[in-house]
């Protein structure tokens, strides 16, 4: 479990997530970035409040700091988290296709 303090605090029902790193090639072929497939796995860093239903309500989310997902291929808006290495992204918890456990 990473522990990392970030500056980011989603919103809504939204979650940042640092992007799991790129597996290498045992064969030792290079290929550039534009060419390999991102994971679309990463950990969850931090969680959104969860939106409101009709009433006013705030429904929380389903996933929480910590936990690893598996997100849609597409998904989510990179963003840069100062003072802090990797990839991570801000993704809507419908792009959510589950938690890795």
């Amino acid at each position: 479990m990473t522990t990392l303090q970030t500056k980011v605090q989603p919103l809504g029902k939204r979650v940042l997530i640092k992007r799991s790193e790129a597996i290498t090639s045992k064969g030792g072929i290079i290929l550039p970035d534009s060419a390999q497939e991102k994971p679309r796995h990463g950990e969850v860093i931090a969680v959104g409040p969860g939106a409101a239903d009709a009433q006013g309500n705030i429904i929380p989310l389903s996933v929480s700091a910590g936990q690893t997902i598996l997100y849609s291929s597409y998904a989510g808006t990179q963003v840069d988290v100062e003072g802090s290495e990797g990839e991570f992204l801000i993704l809507s918890e419908d792009d959510i296709l589950g938690i890795i456990e």
